[in-house]
């Protein structure tokens, strides 16, 4: 299974590789329908550390935008990882 999981990171790693930059940079639906009602877009009042997918500490777009998105998958599946281990101790 260890090997399994290896393959299964590597993959995943290099399809964020190829494709995460060519995101669209088109509005997600709320900020589409924000735009069509003619709202005002106003100053957040948290900015993330990699706010829209940008990595301030690197300076190629391409670079910054891949290094977001494997952060934020590797934050994601490190919380997965722990929701599902505290759940797995609750059944037990």
């Amino acid at each position: 299974m260890e090997r399994w999981f290896k393959i299964s990171l590597a993959a995943i790693l290099i399809i964020l590789a190829v494709f995460l930059p060519l995101a669209s940079t088109s509005p997600d639906g709320l900020e589409r329908v924000a735009k069509q009602l003619g709202m005002p877009e106003v100053e957040p009042i948290y900015r993330a550390i990699m706010y829209d997918y940008f990595a301030p500490f690197v300076e190629n777009e391409y670079l910054s935008t891949l290094v977001a998105g494997v952060f934020g998958f590797f934050l994601v599946l490190l919380a997965t990882w722990g929701v599902g281990k505290a759940i797995k101790k609750r059944r037990h």
